[in-house]
């Protein structure tokens, strides 16, 4: 699946094991519409490239996203949680961020 979008919240870098992280953003999608709606979509970028989009994206940034939807449950505070999201293969970035000195930066992973 493909994406194009502007993130809605800054990336959030975590650490999940050792030697392992991961990445997570909100994607807003545009409608293209009158309406001027959007639809929003949580996307996860491991290791190396989730260390590039935490290092070079900020909220509002313009990327295009390839990977594949995966569903996934977890349970906070007795609560049932549940989550659709794309975990990316690749993430291209679109505009000129602001801490990459104008850059764009493609990024792909063979692993995801």
């Amino acid at each position: 699946m493909s994406l194009i979008g502007n993130l809605a919240t800054e990336v959030e870098l975590r650490d999940v094991g050792e030697e392992k992280k991961v990445a997570s953003f909100l994607l807003a999608i545009d409608h293209g519409g009158p309406d001027g709606g959007a639809d929003f979509v949580w996307v996860s970028a491991w290791d190396r490239q989730g260390e590039v989009c935490a290092e070079y994206l900020g909220k509002g940034s313009r990327v295009g996203v390839e990977g594949r939807l995966k569903s996934r449950t977890w349970e906070k505070e007795r609560e049932r949680r549940d989550r659709v999201e794309v975990t990316a293969r690749r993430v291209e970035f679109l505009s000129s961020p602001s801490r990459a000195g104008g850059e764009v930066i493609p990024f792909e992973t063979a692993t995801a």
